[in-house]
């Protein structure tokens, strides 16, 4: 999901910052590394790579370890732009990828309040927490 702004994220694949959390958070509870060992920034082929593509394989070999993912809980901080009014979609498409109910999806926004590079809008910053079982 892309949210309008008049400034654009860098980064070796789309620099969608919240899945990349979810992968991370979802490959870190099962200890299964993380999202550069998958998806390494010295490989072109990861160059602009769509991140819902990274955490869906993530989500496999997740599940393919034998863990079930329960529920995320995550953080997006950033000055601008405000997610409050797009958490609900937010929140669905993170649910459609993983096949769970959006209530199972925690989302918060948090601003830098002008401090840091997250308040002086050099960065925006996500974090995840997963609870993952098994079956």
């Amino acid at each position: 999901m892309t949210l309008a702004h008049d400034k654009h994220l860098l980064g070796h694949s789309d620099a969608d910052v919240l899945l990349h959390a979810v992968t991370d958070a979802l490959l870190g509870a099962v200890g299964l590394g993380d999202i550069g060992e998958y998806f390494p920034n010295t490989d072109p082929h990861n160059r602009g790579r769509d991140s819902s593509e990274m955490l869906l394989q993530a989500a496999s070999a997740v599940r393919a370890a034998g863990w079930q993912i329960i529920n995320l809980d995550c953080v997006v901080e950033a000055q601008r732009p405000k997610i409050s009014e797009h958490k609900m979609a937010i929140r669905q498409r993170i649910a459609e990828l993983l096949a769970l109910s959006p209530d199972e999806i925690g989302l918060k926004g948090k601003t830098g309040e002008e401090v840091g590079i997250v308040g002086r809008e050099e960065a925006i910053v996500a974090h995840c927490v997963a609870l993952v079982g098994r079956p």
